[in-house]
């Protein structure tokens, strides 16, 4: 077991959240993951890593699978001018590599927003810190273990 997913694990564990990890083989997109899982494309949390240009910190926006973040709306979420982060901030501020990026478990604290439409379902599902595994949760609790403020930043 990896590094990274560990500390998903103790994440989960220190809030109290008993889950299973799944293991999805070959996942490169929300709907893949869904397929592997067998839920909705929402029901998939994605984890898109922008970087702050004024701050130079990773910033995480937790997005529904059928949805995309838009620049601006996220932008104007963040309070400042946002662009794309490298695989080097990413693994810096987070602890994960790009396509494993969990909403809990980072190496840093991370300002992070949630889309409205994963609070929607009962359950979702999310990144549990590699490309290839997935964990399920109770979508409420998800911003209070996150930290994720609710906001519209989607298309």
């Amino acid at each position: 077991m990896s590094k990274s997913m560990k500390r998903v694990i103790r994440a989960l564990e220190a809030a109290g959240i008993e889950t299973e990890i799944v293991e999805l083989g070959q996942a490169k997109t929300a709907q893949q993951a869904a397929d592997g899982v067998g839920c909705e494309i929402d029901q998939i949390a994605k984890s898109i890593i922008f970087a702050g240009v004024d701050s130079g910190a990773a910033l995480l926006f937790l997005t529904a699978g059928g949805n995309m973040v838009d620049a601006d709306k996220a932008s104007a979420v963040a309070g400042e001018a946002l662009t794309k982060a490298d695989a080097a901030l990413i693994r810096a501020q987070t602890g994960f590599a790009i396509g494993g990026v969990a909403p809990v478990g980072h190496l840093n604290p991370i300002r992070a927003w949630i889309d409205p439409r994963l609070l929607e379902f009962d359950v979702i599902w999310a990144a549990a810190g590699t490309p290839h595994h997935v964990f399920s949760l109770k979508s409420a609790v998800l911003p209070e273990i996150s930290g994720a403020q609710a906001a519209d930043f989607t298309t």
